[in-house]
């Protein structure tokens, strides 16, 4: 799917900042295309953005409403479909990261067929993926693997996508799950994506490409995780990737939502490489990025020079210290890339 830009942010009455954290990772990384917030009485999340009407934001250029908001169960509540429904009569298309398809709402999906509005579901899609084929393709793909989900592998692809662009390299960030496509304005949530067709729905976005060009994909899951390392295999694969990222949190002995423990950073570096030639025999490790929110600074900067040694790659954590050595390894290991 892709989403036109920019964005009226609709933040709903939701009662605190977290449960508007797609909406904050928009503005965080995409924060050109987030012309204002449109939020009802009793909102507690606040973007730091202009509050605007339908009218205003229209003036202002608006082409899409993106209900920027998670909640249990991905539910849509009764009281905002009158506002999205005022949103498409005014012109704008809708974007929704909730479990609640658009279209299965009935005010909704006849207001866009009578105005010609798309609804955009980004946890679901319409389109019909080829299986992966595991040809070769041109240009270069980076990958983020994890020892465990929600490390941080958006985020890295996003600051590598920042770095490398600013190094003048043809670099682009490549979406596979709901928050990395609001944040693209493209891509697909490749957990939605019926197993069978997984690597050739990575093999979709991420096509043939001029020899230097890098596609920098989103990572998810995490190969040594139960619940998800079919989803980490498919992307993989589906990748053919030249290099990889591994990303970590240090403070977890236990893998999210399961009683497994946490592999080590080697081991996902050793398995990538053997599930990663299938596609690419030349796949190799670039670095390690490493989510150090937990740790004092200099407890930070010990572990991530730990690491490094360890491993013989460059270690950071983005965020907070940049991805500068991940980018001159890239360009070390891939001359003219």
């Amino acid at each position: 799917m892709q989403i036109a830009t920019p964005y009226l942010m609709f933040l709903g009455d939701v009662p605190d900042t977290l449960a508007a954290k797609t909406a904050y990772g928009i503005k965080d990384w995409r924060p050109d295309w987030c012309v204002g917030q449109m939020r009802l009485p009793g909102c507690a999340a606040d973007l730091g953005i202009p509050d605007m009407t339908l009218p205003e934001a229209l003036a202002k250029g608006c082409r899409t409403l993106v209900i920027g908001v998670v909640n249990a169960g991905g539910v849509l509540p009764d009281h905002w479909v009158k506002e999205i429904v005022a949103a498409i009569e005014a012109g704008l298309d809708v974007a929704s990261g909730l479990h609640v398809k658009l279209g299965a709402v009935p005010a909704i999906a006849e207001a866009a067929a009578r105005r010609g509005r798309q609804l955009h579901d980004v946890r679901h899609t319409d389109e019909r993926f080829p299986t992966g084929k595991g040809t070769k393709r041109t240009g270069r793909r980076l990958l983020t693997v994890g020892t465990d989900c929600s490390v941080g592998k958006k985020y890295t692809v996003l600051a590598l996508e920042q770095a490398m662009r600013a190094r003048g390299l043809d670099a682009d960030f490549c979406a596979t799950g709901q928050t990395g496509v609001f944040i693209s304005g493209k891509g697909v949530a490749i957990d939605a994506v019926v197993a069978d067709f997984i690597s050739g729905a990575v093999e979709t976005i991420s096509p043939d490409a001029d020899p230097n060009h890098w596609d920098l994909i989103e990572g998810q899951g995490s190969l040594y995780h139960p619940s998800f390392a079919g989803v980490s295999l498919g992307l993989l694969h589906g990748a053919q990737a030249d290099a990889f990222v591994v990303c970590h949190e240090p403070t977890r002995t236990t893998m999210r939502g399961v009683k497994h423990p946490l592999p080590t950073i080697q081991q996902v570096i050793d398995l990538t490489v053997q599930l990663g030639s299938l596609t690419n025999p030349a796949i190799k490790p670039v670095g390690i990025a490493v989510n150090t929110q937990a740790l004092a600074e200099a407890e930070a900067r010990a572990f991530l020079e730990k690491v490094a040694s360890e491993h013989g790659l460059p270690a950071t954590d983005p965020v907070r210290f940049g991805v500068d050595g991940l980018v001159d390894r890239i360009v070390a290991d891939f001359p003219g890339a």
